[in-house]
């Protein structure tokens, strides 16, 4: 019995300070990076703090990947080949404060990805040109986040919900994406424009990609009254006007409708009548 229980104990050491080929590792950090890894290594120290696996080839990284590495604080994924995350993959890790997913070929954020990462600070989505979706709750349940990148993506506007769930003291990048200058992005402009102490100096560069009346212009340069047609709304005595004239052009409707059935009948039997004389 003790002779096993020391065998557990050796392995359990041996699996926590384990390091795979072609990585290094030291104080709790791992570093996989820039080895031409297309699938992520296994085998990893189980109490490391710092992963990186940054400037790989790595396509998709599994559900349950990070099952055992609860204390991961700092997770580095840029510059990699990702196309899709599974929802829940970053579930295990409670700890994590940092996440770079930059430089990838994600095409979307869905809602559950980052739950329930609450202690994340910093989470860079920038030169992912495909992410053109974010789920409307994609960022809630982040209250300690402070810096969000989402620059030179492929986001053509934001929802409101999005914007809602941010905490009130985050900063973010947004600049380079093909923002359409919409009704659509009339909360976005808002968020921006009451936050601007928040954004960096990129993201006052945001430029609309279209409609084309607007394309190339500044989205600080637009105002409440760009979207003034996006309130258009009608008044009770414009319902009535619009009803009695459509009654009115209705009646006009049926009375040309009878003067053409009567005029045409009288010249039937004009012709008719002459038809006969002739006989």
């Amino acid at each position: 019995m003790y002779v096993s229980s020391l065998l557990l104990l050796l392995v359990a050491r041996g699996l926590a300070r384990s390091c795979p080929a072609p990585c290094t590792c030291w104080n709790k950090v791992s570093d996989c990076s820039d080895k031409e890894l297309v699938t992520p290594p296994f085998g990893l120290p189980l109490y490391m703090t710092n992963l990186s696996l940054a400037h790989n080839k790595v396509l998709s990284l599994p559900l349950g990947y990070f099952s055992c590495y609860t204390e991961l604080m700092v997770l580095d994924l840029r510059n990699n080949s990702l196309t899709d995350l599974p929802g829940g993959l970053f579930r295990p890790l409670v700890k994590l404060a940092y996440l770079d997913l930059s430089y990838n070929n994600l095409s979307r954020l869905t809602q559950e990805l980052l739950r329930p990462a609450r202690n994340l600070v910093r989470l860079l989505l920038s030169h992912n040109p495909g992410l053109s979706v974010i789920a409307p709750r994609a960022l809630s349940g982040l209250p300690r986040l402070q810096h969000l990148d989402l620059s030179f993506d492929g986001l053509t506007g934001i929802s409101q919900d999005l914007l809602d769930g941010l905490p009130a003291t985050v900063s973010i990048r947004l600049a380079g994406n093909p923002w359409l200058c919409g009704c659509s992005m009339e909360p976005l402009l808002k968020w921006v424009t009451r936050n601007l102490h928040q954004c960096n100096s990129d993201s006052r560069d945001m430029e609309c990609a279209g409609p084309p009346e607007v394309k190339g212009i500044p989205l600080f340069t637009l105002t409440e009254e760009s979207f003034k047609a996006c309130h258009f709304s009608l008044t009770l005595d414009d319902y009535l006007f619009i009803a009695f004239v459509g009654f009115i052009v209705s009646i006009a409707s049926v009375a040309t409708n009878f003067l053409l059935g009567i005029t045409a009948n009288c010249c039937h039997r004009w012709n008719k009548a002459n038809e006969e004389e002739e006989m």
